[in-house]
């Protein structure tokens, strides 16, 4: 017999949101083991004491936030309409079943106008790490980096070209220096002094989003990007740092400061790192053997000109300070150049009749200059770090760290696409989902330890 249960629905009943979530829910964990109450002392100066309507609790607002990073919802006024039908989401929160839902346009507000220009989402990435540390789920002993392309809110075909100033490296007093010191150690005058110039480029700037660069990559999609600069802790792969810059920004630019920063913010001890093969800079390899931090960078294949000797098979006399070629003539130092490269230089006379010229150089003078910079000593040492044992077991890891931790990031918290246009709008969105990826890990792995 057939019955329908429609008028069932039209009954009152006594019933407890606390009953209705499931046991092993994943916000069950979040809220037992990730502890929310330093929020209201990150914003409390954000707020008005004395005066003004009651504003939403602040740990209401951050949490409905990370309800968005945690399911991948990319529209606040989605949100809104999964907070006021999903039981899970209005227990996280502390609201009742008949309690009115925060609006939309409150989360829009606050991060448009009181978190404006301000360190929150920051402060927040910091405090998880720390309680990560407190769980003694961070080790700050190996860390491994990386960036990913995350699309900006942006049509690749609306732009403008115009000149903008390099970016400037924070280690040319330290090259410059350097450089001085070789020319000097090998009899050399010192360069004359020229006048700073600005060295500029011309690129492509988005009509719709100036923060973004223009990225044009073999094996990448074209376009407007972002980059993010990610960092993660080797030991149970929980993120230890995030930086967002333009998509045409490179890699090693700002890694040796966000290095830096996370041995300072968190007392970090770093004694190895694993990095892509778009690391392997000689002041990146400079600043790793300064900091006493064994290095593991992936080789990066640089193709001669077709036909000539590859530069590896010149072979380098650290003692006389000269480079053998294949047929066994020397080339002597003649100069340091600016941008610290040492040149060395082929006798022509013996050149011109070296049955092998033709797949030496194709100068008109016969004269074959192989150069080298004052810091290869350091990059050689990285290669030699890649090759053994520790160093091959350790960039392994990279597939396992930060590369599952961009897929999961990608995939499962919709970091594939800026949500909204800007530098401080996508740092936002990089910071917000790595809260979330660490939240979990942290949660989970806790969770373990209790069984």
């Amino acid at each position: 017999m057939l019955r329908s249960n429609r008028d069932k629905q039209q009954h009152f009943e006594l019933v407890s949101i606390e009953d209705l979530v499931p046991a092993d829910h994943m916000l069950r964990k979040i809220d037992k083991y990730i502890d929310f109450s330093f929020i209201d002392e990150k914003v409390r100066h954000l707020y008005s004491q004395d005066n003004g309507r009651p504003a939403i609790d602040p740990l209401v607002l951050f949490k409905m936030i990370f309800l968005g990073y945690f399911y991948g919802i990319r529209s606040e006024r989605q949100l809104e309409r999964e907070v006021q039908t999903n039981l899970a989401y209005r227990w996280f929160l502390g609201l009742g079943l008949t309690d009115r839902v925060p609006d939309h346009t409150t989360i829009s507000w606050n991060r448009r106008t009181r978190f404006k220009d301000t360190s929150v989402f920051q402060d927040i990435f910091d405090e998880i790490v720390m309680q990560a540390i407190s769980h003694r789920m961070v080790g700050g002993r190996v860390l491994v980096s990386d960036s990913t392309h995350v699309k900006a809110n942006a049509n690749k075909k609306k732009y403008t070209k115009e000149q903008v100033q390099q970016n400037t490296r924070g280690y040319l007093d330290e090259l410059n220096a350097t450089i001085e010191a070789d020319r000097k150690a090998h009899g050399k005058k010192p360069l004359k002094p020229r006048e700073e110039v600005n060295e500029e480029k011309e690129v492509k700037v988005s009509t719709t989003d100036q923060d973004s660069g223009y990225m044009m990559r073999d094996g990448k999609p074209e376009g407007f990007f972002y980059l993010d600069h990610r960092t993660v802790d080797v030991k149970y792969n929980l993120i230890t740092d995030v930086f967002v810059t333009a998509g045409n920004v490179h890699d090693s630019v700002p890694y040796l400061s966000r290095l830096d920063r996370q041995s300072e913010r968190f007392g970090f001890h770093v004694e190895a790192v694993a990095l892509d093969s778009g690391y392997l800079t000689a002041p990146i390899c400079k600043g790793l053997e300064t900091r006493k931090i064994f290095g593991v960078i992936a080789h990066r294949r640089f193709h001669s000109t077709q036909g000539l000797y590859h530069k590896w098979q010149f072979t380098y006399d650290k003692e006389r300070d000269l480079y053998v070629c294949p047929q066994k003539q020397e080339l002597h130092y003649r100069t340091t150049d600016r941008k610290g490269y040492r040149h060395y230089a082929s006798d022509p006379g013996q050149c011109a009749s070296c049955p092998m010229l033709a797949k030496c150089t194709r100068s008109q003078n016969h004269r074959k200059v192989v150069t080298r910079h004052i810091w290869e000593e350091s990059k050689e040492q990285v290669r030699l770090n890649r090759l053994s044992k520790s160093g091959k077991r350790l960039y392994k890891k990279r597939k396992e760290t930060i590369e599952r931790s961009f897929a999961d990031a990608k995939q499962l918290h919709g970091f594939r696409y800026c949500r909204l246009r800007g530098l401080r709008n996508a740092t936002e969105q990089a910071l917000m989902t790595a809260d979330v990826q660490n939240m979990k890990k942290i949660a989970l792995l806790l969770e373990r330890r209790t069984i």
